[in-house]
């Protein structure tokens, strides 16, 4: 009776369990975390934001020798039991009562899978038996091929990696197919432990984890012992390569998920799977960051080499034959720049070590110092930065190089839909990520100019109006005289406005704008955009106010495009994990200038490229317009030109507003850059021409006009 009873309660209290489990179902439907893609303007993916790395995979796509290690190591009779290890379960239930703890795992691989279900990790005989419930449930739902596949892409490996597709992407840069026996022992040894047995953090018990499993295999003869042997002997081969989220473009993909986080959950971002076109043009990008990293290095090195950046032998941590740079860990290219250790100096050469590299360095190397050779200004033990030219086996090409002390922004858009299609925000994301293209208020000196010219030819002057440009100064309410000069300190007398731009002279400038009212000057700049703090005082003509590289490049659409803005924008759709469209974004266009003002200023800004202070891009040999900027005390220098199609801005400083040098013009240090960048983006283009004041050819050739046209709302002028 007394059996019955107890046998009873048994049954009760299963069936308690059984209401309370979740639906096998859920694993077919159960949607794991997934990457959220963003998309560069041909739809090829240039960042990422995910928690959770995962690949899924089919059971064909798993090899056969990872498919015995994960036996070997979880389950070696997965084939034979029906879910549940019932001899194994015994024992572990025995040894947890007799060490009073709950240590000994004891779970099939069905069992992992329903804990995995379960969502519970808790070491409770409550949890234990919800598990073996479910586990049997699974084993008559599913073939043991569909559940090993479950459980292969399911199981957590570490570092927020899930799958043995991500995990063999991860720590080893191969897909499945292509891993070798060692690497498929190192995978099936992490399910148990993947932060203990993790290759990164714990390689040497990782090893000993690998050479356990092909114990294993060898035990249960899944694979021949000379075989195991081998595999052993080889040493752990980890990929350098990591996920880049950021990837070609880091500024512009942190400024999407800083725009998307103000509409958008964390858990949709980074768990959801949402899929988010941008307006970036990968090769512009690619031209923008390269002409910027070049250009700031060339200008930094031209005012000399500042020395190592430390000796090792002064560090009692270190020690030369045993120092490893952190930059070594990741896979050395052609182009880099890496920092290198001196291990000798010679009477004419030294040696450098890079990783697994050794290079020469002799005069030719340094020539940009001044330095006859390598020993006037290196020394055993010193680390400085070497650009790579050449990688062999184990040896490399390079040069002596250095980092950069200034940094620089470069924004382009283009000009009839206002699409931002490259961001560069500074020299190196990973060392600063502040966004330098649109966070940093920088003062824009004679960029402004086109501006106060802009309401001068509203006010009725022209092109061809005279202003005298002689010494004149200004007196304020408290007795504090102004005296502007212009950059060469001379004075040419009577002279037109188109020349006054042109050679980018103050004096005439200020003349202007007193004569229209700097007032007036302050109103057009609110219309072209300029959204900082601006005061109605006259140094504000000679730029005496702060925008951002994305503003300024903005402003000047206005003149490509005879009178008509587009707002800039970034992000063309936003789709959710089953691509239904979120949101969507069109160009918004509104009226700045009448076109035959515009076109006025297009000519002069013309005129600055072929006879100004911009003559260094005629070399480029298309139509193109622009103006040189450079602040007081030479703290910034820029460079914002156009297109008939696109408009680039380029500014170049140091974030604490020092100077750049004597004589760091925009036109000296800005200009280059942006016409290196231009240089690889108009390659092979054909060569367009600006548009007339005729109202119906409004807009510069682009294959997006039609669409622009189509969506074009003119507001009225702001007054």
């Amino acid at each position: 009776m007394l059996a019955f009873i107890a046998g009873g309660a048994v049954v009760g209290t299963l069936l308690g369990y059984g209401y309370n489990l979740p639906k096998i179902q859920s694993l077919e439907d159960y949607r794991p975390d997934v990457i959220t893609d963003i998309h560069s303007d041909d739809n090829k993916v240039i960042g990422q934001f995910a928690i959770e790395r995962r690949i899924v995979v089919s059971y064909d796509e798993i090899p056969p020798f990872l498919q015995l290690a994960i036996l070997a190591a979880e389950d070696d009779q997965f084939y034979s039991h029906s879910g549940i290890n019932y001899f194994s379960n015994v024992r572990a239930i025995y040894k947890d009562i007799v060490r009073m703890r709950k240590s000994e795992g004891a779970s099939t691989i069905t069992q992992q899978l329903a804990r995995m279900l379960l969502g519970s990790y808790e070491k409770t005989f409550d949890r234990k038996i919800k598990e073996l419930l479910v586990a049997w449930k699974i084993e008559k739902q599913y073939s043991k091929q569909q559940i090993l596949t479950l459980y292969c892409n399911q199981h957590n490996m570490g570092r927020g990696i899930y799958g043995v597709a991500a995990a063999a992407e991860n720590y080893f840069g191969k897909q499945l197919k292509d891993l070798t026996l060692g690497e498929c022992a190192m995978i099936a040894g992490l399910p148990r432990n993947p932060t203990r047995y993790s290759p990164r953090q714990n390689p040497e018990i990782a090893l000993k984890r690998r050479n356990w499993v092909l114990d294993r295999m060898v035990a249960e003869h899944m694979v021949p012992s000379n075989l195991a042997e081998e595999a052993k002997e080889k040493p752990l081969v980890l990929s350098t390569a990591t996920h880049d989220e950021t990837g070609i473009a880091p500024y512009f993909v942190e400024w999407v998920r800083e725009n998307l986080s103000a509409r958008y959950s964390t858990d949709e971002i980074w768990r959801k799977g949402l899929q988010v076109y941008t307006t970036l043009n990968i090769p512009m990008q690619n031209a923008a960051g390269r002409a910027l990293h070049e250009g700031l290095r060339n200008q930094d090195k031209s005012r000399g080499w500042r020395g190592p950046i430390g000796n090792v032998l002064k560090s009692a941590s270190y020690d030369m034959e045993n120092y490893s740079h952190p930059g070594w860990r990741s896979p050395l290219h052609p182009e880099d720049l890496v920092v290198g250790l001196i291990e000798a100096v010679g009477n004419t050469d030294a040696t450098v070590r890079i990783g697994k590299y050794r290079a020469r360095l002799g005069a030719k190397e340094i020539a940009w110092t001044k330095a006859k050779t390598p020993g006037q200004i290196l020394k055993t033990g010193d680390l400085a930065y070497f650009k790579i030219i050449s990688l062999d086996d184990t040896t490399a090409s390079v040069l002596l190089d250095q980092r950069p002390a200034i940094e620089g922004a470069i924004i382009i858009l283009q000009n009839s839909t206002g699409e931002i299609k490259a961001m560069v925000g500074g020299y190196d994301f990973e060392s600063s990520e502040f966004n330098r293209a649109t966070q940093a208020m920088r003062q824009v000196g004679s960029t402004f100019k086109p501006i106060v010219y802009s309401t001068a030819f509203e006010n009725g002057m022209t092109p061809e109006s005279s202003i005298l440009d002689a010494p004149i100064s200004f007196t304020d309410n408290l007795g504090r005289v102004w005296q502007p000069h212009n950059y060469d300190g001379k004075f040419k007398g009577q002279i037109t406005i188109r020349q006054a731009l042109t050679e980018s002279r103050n004096i005439p400038t200020i003349k202007v704008a007193s004569l229209i009212g700097i007032k007036n000057v302050l109103v057009m700049a609110r219309r072209f955009g300029l959204g900082g703090s601006i005061e109605p005082y006259l140094p504000l003509a000679l730029g005496a106010c702060e925008a951002t590289p994305l503003e300024m490049a903005s402003a000047f659409t206005v003149f490509p495009n005879l009178g008509i803005q587009a707002k800039p924008y970034f992000i063309r759709r936003v789709e959710d994990y089953d691509h239904a469209k979120k949101e969507e974004s069109a160009p918004q266009i509104h009226q700045v200038l009448k076109p035959e003002i515009a076109e006025k200023m297009l000519d002069l800004l013309q005129n600055v490229v072929q006879n100004g202070t911009a003559t260094a891009a005629k070399s480029l040999e298309r139509p193109l317009g622009g103006k040189t900027g450079t602040t007081d005390n030479f703290t910034d220098a820029w460079f914002i030109g156009f297109t008939p199609s696109i408009t680039a801005a380029v500014w170049v400083g140091r974030d604490e507003k020092k100077t750049l040098g004597d004589k760091q013009s925009g036109a000296v240090v800005a200009l280059p850059i942006w016409i290196e960048c231009m240089k690889e983006i108009l390659k092979d283009k054909p060569v367009e021409k600006f548009p007339s004041a005729d109202l119906t050819n409004q807009f510069p050739s682009s294959d997006s006009t039609p669409f622009v046209k189509k969506h074009l709302v003119i507001e009225d002028l702001k007054q």
